[in-house]
């Protein structure tokens, strides 16, 4: 074979290598890098851009995606230790030009985290409302989305603030008293009672641990690489006294039932999606709901569980599209009466 073309060849290949031998030391060596490249490229893909907003010291990280239209905005609020990079499974399947913004909650990600701060329920929202404030979102009313402690803060909020809302989705919300005792408050009790409490299952600090949260969390059963829940791990630790210190002021008398506190004051139509086969979060918070808000349409995901919006993402955006649907039909039947 001719020198040059075989130069060539090495040369390709050893160029060729390099990325593969960067992606392999980085999955087996630094994974939590590697969980962090790829909700950058994911964000990118889906067209999402990250900014900040300020309130006096106060600092918002937030996502968003398209301009405010003739649709409402929709505003999302992720659940207890996560971000707002949780919300892409279904952003994927939203229209582009829908106007949507997720924000990280007070004192996770790239949002200010004070110990002066009130993260009870009722302070949580207070400091979303500073934040729609501070980007003008509620120049027109727009729709809220939240999932578990988000759902929870998304609940108080349209009772707090009625007028900056339209309509409100609720995905297996925390904040209400339940019949039945599901799996993680079980856990819970018997941690209450060995006085082992800081063994809670959502704040993983093993791989182990983080695998049994992720089946508590699901129905459907994920296979996860080891290096994988190393690396969920290790983004997770340095985080963790402060999500058991928010844990502890979210499952406080003040907060724990702020939802059904709040329930009867919620006038904006609402929809509310849960899991059969929630262990978080028992489904039988989805009747209480129904019962107490006038106009409640409540869908109830058959194999699903706690993780709605990871394991039923376009069954998820499509509900909430077709319930944005049908408030726009009622609306435009109304004006022709």
């Amino acid at each position: 074979m001719d020198p040059d073309v075989l130069n060539m060849f090495v040369i390709a290949g050893g160029t060729l290598a390099i990325p593969i031998l960067a992606f392999v030391a980085s999955f087996l060596l630094w994974p939590s890098a590697l969980i962090r490249i790829y909700y950058w490229y994911w964000r990118r893909a889906l067209g999402m851009q990250v900014r900040y907003a300020n309130y006096d010291d106060y600092q918002f990280c937030y996502s968003y995606r398209g301009r405010p239209g003739y649709r409402p905005s929709i505003l999302m609020l992720h659940g207890f230790s996560a971000h707002k990079d949780m919300w892409l499974s279904i952003v994927k399947f939203l229209p582009k030009n829908l106007h949507l913004v997720c924000v990280d909650m007070p004192g996770h990600e790239g949002t200010t985290r004070s110990d002066l701060d009130d993260y009870s329920i009722s302070g949580q929202a207070k400091r979303i409302h500073q934040f729609v404030e501070c980007i003008k979102l509620n120049r027109r009313p727009f729709h809220l989305v939240g999932t578990s402690m988000g759902g929870n803060v998304a609940g108080v909020y349209a009772a707090q603030y009625p007028e900056d809302i339209c309509s409100l989705t609720l995905i297996c919300p925390a904040g209400l008293p339940s019949t039945t005792d599901s799996k993680f408050i079980k856990q819970l009790r018997e941690l209450q009672e060995s006085e082992r409490i800081d063994r809670i299952p959502l704040i993983p600090s093993t791989p182990e641990e983080m695998a049994d949260m992720l089946k508590l969390c699901s129905y459907v059963r994920f296979k996860v690489p080891q290096q994988i829940l190393q690396g969920l791990v290790d983004v997770r630790i340095p985080h963790n006294d402060f999500y058991r210190k928010l844990f502890l002021e979210i499952v406080d008398e003040k907060s724990r039932h702020s939802l059904h506190e709040n329930m009867s004051k919620i006038k904006a139509p609402t929809q509310v999606i849960w899991g059969k086969q929630d262990q978080v979060l028992d489904v039988s918070g989805a009747s209480v709901l129904a019962s107490a808000i006038p106009d409640c349409h409540v869908y109830i995901l058959e194999n699903c569980g706690h993780s709605v919006v990871v394991e039923r993402p376009r069954k998820t955006a499509n509900l909430i599209l077709e319930f944005l649907a049908l408030l726009h039909s009622m609306d435009n039947n109304k004006k022709q009466a």
